[in-house]
C-alpha cells in the first residue's frame, strides 16, 4: 500500500494521463439540405445541441468507491471529490477503516499532494503532468471527466460526426492528440477516447448508469483506462453520493514536518 499511495493520488491529478443514460426521447438535430445550408452550419448546430447537454454547476461533490489498478497491483479505496468550478479540485483518499492516507488540491496552475502515510508532499506547477501527458491536456479536461462532460476542446468546428445505431460518434484531432467521443441518443457522453500514437499514450473513459442529482444527469460509474508506454492504470469510480451547488470546504495544508517527495 505504501508504495502506491503517491501513485494512486497522482492518478487523480492525471486522470487525463493523455491528456468521469439513456433518455426516453432522442435529441434530433434538424437539417436543411437546401443549397443555402453549409456543412459548417450543420456542425455548429450539432455542437450547440451537445453543449446544451453538458452538466452546468458551481460546485460538485461526490464520494466514490474506487478500484485503483497500477500495472496489475489493485487497491480498493474511497475517494471524496469536491470541485469549485474552474477554480479547484480537492480530493481525499481513505483506505481501511476510513483512515485518510492522502489528499490533493488541483488548480488550473498547480498540483499539490500530501501523502499522510509517509509524510511526503508534492508541490508542482500544473505543467508537471506534461512529463506524462500531452500538452493538450489541462485543468478543464480533468474537471469535465469527473462529471461526465465532454472535454471542452473537443467541441470544435473541426470535429466530424457519424450516427451509428442511434449513437453519435464525434472525432477529430488536437495537434498530436486524436479524439473520439461516443454520445448516446440524448447526446450525453458515454465514452471518450484519446490517443497519441507517437508518444505511446492512450486514455479511454467510459460513463455508465446515469443518475439524477439535483436535476442533473451524471454517470454513477466512470471507468478510466490509461496507457503511457509500459505503464497501465485502471481507475473505476463508483459514485455513491453526488451533490451540486452546495457550500463546500477545501481544507489543504502541508505540515512543516513533511518532506518533498522525489520526482
Amino acid at each position: 500500500m505504501r508504495k502506491n499511495i503517491r501513485n494512486s493520488l497522482f492518478i487523480i491529478c492525471c486522470l487525463a494521463i493523455m491528456a468521469s443514460c439513456k433518455s426516453k426521447k432522442q435529441v434530433v438535430v434538424n437539417r436543411n439540405d437546401s443549397a443555402a445550408t453549409k456543412p459548417a452550419n450543420d456542425v455548429s448546430l450539432k455542437l450547440a445541441a451537445i453543449r446544451a447537454k453538458q452538466v452546468s454547476f458551481n460546485t460538485f461533490s461526490a464520494k466514490a468507491k474506487t478500484d485503483l489498478n497500477i500495472n496489475g497491483d489493485s487497491k480498493d479505496v474511497t475517494m471524496t471529490i469536491r470541485i469549485n468550478r474552474d477554480k479547484k479540485i480537492w480530493v481525499s483518499i481513505t483506505a481501511i477503516l476510513g483512515v485518510e492516507v492522502a489528499r490533493a488540491l488541483i488548480t488550473p496552475d498547480s498540483i499539490q499532494i500530501i501523502n499522510k502515510f509517509q509524510g511526503l508532499y508534492i508541490k508542482k506547477p500544473f505543467s508537471y503532468i506534461y512529463k506524462f501527458a500531452s500538452s493538450q491536456i489541462n485543468y478543464n479536461t480533468l474537471q469535465a471527466l469527473l462529471v461526465g462532460n465532454a472535454i471542452p476542446e473537443t467541441l470544435n468546428e473541426g470535429s466530424s460526426f457519424e450516427v451509428v445505431n442511434n449513437n453519435t460518434n464525434m472525432s477529430g484531432s488536437l495537434k498530436d492528440l486524436v479524439y473520439k467521443l461516443i454520445l448516446g441518443p440524448d447526446l450525453r457522453v458515454t465514452q471518450t477516447s484519446l490517443t497519441n500514437q507517437l508518444a505511446q499514450q492512450s486514455l479511454q473513459v467510459t460513463n455508465n448508469v446515469f443518475i439524477q442529482a439535483n436535476d442533473r444527469a451524471v454517470p454513477s460509474q466512470i471507468d478510466i483506462a490509461s496507457v503511457v508506454k509500459s505503464k497501465k492504470i485502471q481507475v473505476n469510480l463508483r459514485y455513491s453520493k453526488v451533490e451540486f451547488d452546495q457550500q463546500l470546504e477545501y481544507p489543504f495544508s502541508i505540515p512543516d514536518r513533511y518532506s518533498p517527495a522525489a520526482d
